[in-house]
């Protein structure tokens, strides 16, 4: 029997190993990771930054997690030597009328205990020369790192520690008893005395098969980015994002340099009817029942109805993804990007419509369920480890 069993072999699953083994040295823990390595999915798909926490409510543990992952996630790069920059971003007012939200903003990083630094448009491009802008604001602890590589140096520290990573190994059934959970796989059964669900796109599913039938649904939001030609870097020197629509649940088309020099525009954020669903042909009958037989896929729909058809229309049109960028970087044409990689977005859905807007755990008998843990899970994905490392202790009397 294993002490601990995690499944899903992401950034979080794999800190929440990393915890486990040093917080109960000498552990019996195991990894079950349904793809053939670790950081497949939102790990490896991501767009790399290292965020501040600007955006979080104060106190929620996005704001808290994500100030402390900064920190601690800088700390892991610097011990085992990962390339990193800490390279700051601006968050950009295009005209007069986002400037009271920009301000919103400004107070809210103080408020969330962050360095931040009004900027003046001549400030701002000073900074970035071609963005079109009327004011900004600068958060210079905001990063670029490749968390693929971090996984892996993570998945190394667990297998050290003698920890277990094993792939190829999709859950099918928990059975959660009053001392242990079983867990089976296409290929295996296994034991354990405490489960930590960290199965992402997958998590809800997992709650669900433990017994947690709780009001939630993990919806896959598909991020659509292209990237920048070569020729046409120089332009971005660092991290240029929007001034967020406040009625709206994403940040908005934004332009990221990538830890390999190359630079990064998006993302969309369309509905995927496949959990899994990188490509605008992705389908999945058992997935896109789901989500239509789903009373909040349609209340969100509606609540988001002209938002949802504009990211819509720029998924479909790349003239319209231009237009929209160039707002921002009115340098840009259509011939200076090509596609590159989605990312896809686990989101928890409520049935009222609601989307989750902070992380979402829940605790069983025997074991934990991450069910919504989206960006910046990735940058306060140590800080999730500890915190479930914690709550494993209180269940186990520990």
């Amino acid at each position: 029997m294993n002490d601990f069993l995690i499944i899903g072999g992401g950034i979080v699953g794999l800190s929440v190993g990393l915890a486990l083994l040093e917080r109960y040295p000498g552990s019996n823990l195991a990894i079950l990771e349904k793809e053939s390595d670790v950081a497949q999915h939102q790990t490896g798909h991501n767009s790399g930054v290292i965020h501040s926490g600007i955006y979080y409510k104060p106190g929620s543990y996005k704001a808290r997690f994500a100030k402390a992952g900064n920190a601690s996630i800088r700390k892991f790069c610097e011990e085992h030597d990962i390339p990193h920059d800490i390279c700051g971003k601006i968050i950009v007012a295009k005209n007069e009328e986002e400037m009271p939200e920009l301000g919103r903003l400004f107070e809210r990083a103080k408020h969330n205990g962050l360095e931040v630094t009004w900027l003046t448009k001549d400030e701002l491009l000073e900074k970035e020369p071609y963005v079109a802008g009327v004011g900004g604001i600068f958060i210079p602890s905001t990063g670029i790192v490749d968390y693929a590589m971090i996984s892996q140096v993570m998945a190394r520290q667990i297998r050290s520690l003698g920890g277990e990573i094993i792939t190829k190994a999709e859950v099918v059934f928990v059975d959660e008893r009053e001392d242990e959970v079983i867990v089976e796989t296409r290929n295996n059964t296994y034991s354990t005395r405490f489960l930590v669900n960290c199965a992402g796109l997958h998590s809800d599913r997992i709650a669900r098969m433990a017994g947690y039938h709780v009001d939630v649904k993990i919806f896959p939001f598909r991020g659509e980015y292209f990237e920048l030609k070569e020729e046409k870097r120089h332009v971005v020197r660092n991290l240029i994002y929007p001034v967020p629509n406040p009625n709206f649940p994403f940040l908005g088309v934004h332009v990221t340099r990538m830890i390999d020099g190359t630079v990064e525009v998006g993302p969309n954020a369309v509905p995927g009817f496949k959990r899994e669903a990188y490509f605008k042909a992705s389908f999945d009958w058992k997935d896109f029942g789901e989500i239509i037989s789903y009373p909040g896929f349609w209340k969100l729909g509606l609540t988001y109805l002209k938002e949802g058809m504009e990211e819509m229309s720029r998924s479909v049109s790349k003239k319209r993804f231009v237009d929209n960028l160039n707002q921002l970087l009115p340098s840009i044409e259509e011939d200076d990007l090509v596609p590159a990689p989605a990312g896809v977005r686990a989101q928890a859905l409520g049935s009222d419509g609601k989307l989750f807007d902070d992380f979402f755990i829940i605790g069983g008998k025997n074991s934990v369920h991450v069910c919504n843990a989206p960006s910046p899970a990735a940058t306060a994905s140590l800080e999730i480890g500890k915190e479930i490392a914690s709550r494993v202790g209180v269940r186990l009397g520990v």
